[in-house]
């Protein structure tokens, strides 16, 4: 049992996403595609920001922060899934296991607490717009961009250190990437402490965040329907559209994972959900954000217009 349980701490094997081997190739060309358009989509929406002095905006910052974390979160999972089935090896050892955790649990808190802050822009522009610039100050956004990496630091941190207690029985987790839950299956110790503070943070970082959404978004629609005008309902609610679509695809799995009873999750529900806001979120979030955001098109054009003009 103790040579079983020191080859399961130094390797696991990831079991990837595909159930028979002549999927994997479908699947490597899937991936890498999500994975281009959402390194592309990301990097473009960062660049036409921070060169457009007309959208350095506390809206258009925390986008810029909220494009960043979705590049990293899926920068931490799919290039390793690609260089498995690439390569035909499963392996990853324990140390890059526990650090893909810790990034992955990093920047999934930053992502969740961020997508609350710009609903709180979004109160504060729409419910308080003669006092959102005061509001709204360069230090209050600084603050609330940079207080959930620091937060996020720590609570990721003590996920690891958590883990790191545990003696694990196997070394195959059914999963593309080093995911929290599957991990916990996988140890023959007690594993109660963990869980515990697994639910402690899904409260913390996905309900309570969730919430104070809810209620910022009731305030705007009753603030909203006191506008007397048709054509200023709809540019007022036209803001919001792209914001409450991420709120939609983020919320909308990541509840399932963290705050559903356990008894109600199969392998194939985690894995699913767990594609949809590490790959499919972070892919179209630019898009969300571009296509109904006159501003940010034409950011984007000019960006891409002065490249090629450069370039010839």
């Amino acid at each position: 049992m103790e040579r079983r349980n020191e080859t399961s701490a130094s390797e696991f094997i990831l079991l990837g996403l595909a159930e028979k081997p002549e999927q994997e190739t479908l699947l490597f060309a899937l991936f890498l595609c999500l994975y281009v358009v959402t390194v592309v989509g990301n990097l473009l929406i960062i660049l036409a920001i921070s060169s457009e002095s007309h959208l350095h905006t506390p809206m258009y910052f925390f986008l810029a922060n909220l494009s960043l974390v979705d590049f990293c979160l899926a920068t931490n999972t799919v290039p390793k899934m690609l260089v498995n089935i690439h390569t035909k090896s499963k392996s990853i050892s324990y140390p890059c296991c526990l650090t893909q955790m810790y990034f992955f649990h990093f920047f999934g808190i930053v992502d969740s607490v961020l997508i609350a802050v710009m609903a709180y822009d979004r109160f504060v522009a729409i419910c308080q717009p003669l006092h959102y610039t005061t509001i709204m100050s360069p230090r209050l956004c600084g603050l609330l961009a940079g207080g959930p990496w620091v937060f996020s630091c720590f609570i990721s941190l003590t996920h690891i250190l958590l883990m790191v207690r545990l003696v694990f029985c196997g070394n195959e987790i059914p999963h593309y990437f080093c995911d929290l839950t599957p991990l916990l299956r996988l140890s023959c110790t007690d594993t109660s402490v963990n869980k515990f503070f697994v639910l402690i943070v899904a409260v913390m970082v996905i309900a309570i965040p969730f919430i104070c959404i809810l209620a910022s978004y009731a305030r705007i629609i009753v603030a909203i329907m006191q506008v007397h005008s048709a054509g200023g309902r709809k540019k007022a609610f036209s803001t919001c559209t792209s914001h409450l679509s991420v709120v939609a695809l983020f919320y909308g799995t990541t509840i399932g994972v963290y705050l559903c009873p356990s008894s109600v999750h199969t392998a194939v529900k985690e894995k699913a959900s767990a594609v949809m806001y590490t790959a499919v979120t972070p892919m179209l979030n630019p898009f969300i954000y571009s296509l109904r955001n006159r501003d940010l098109k034409g950011a984007l054009r000019e960006l891409i217009n002065r490249k090629i003009t450069s370039s010839s």
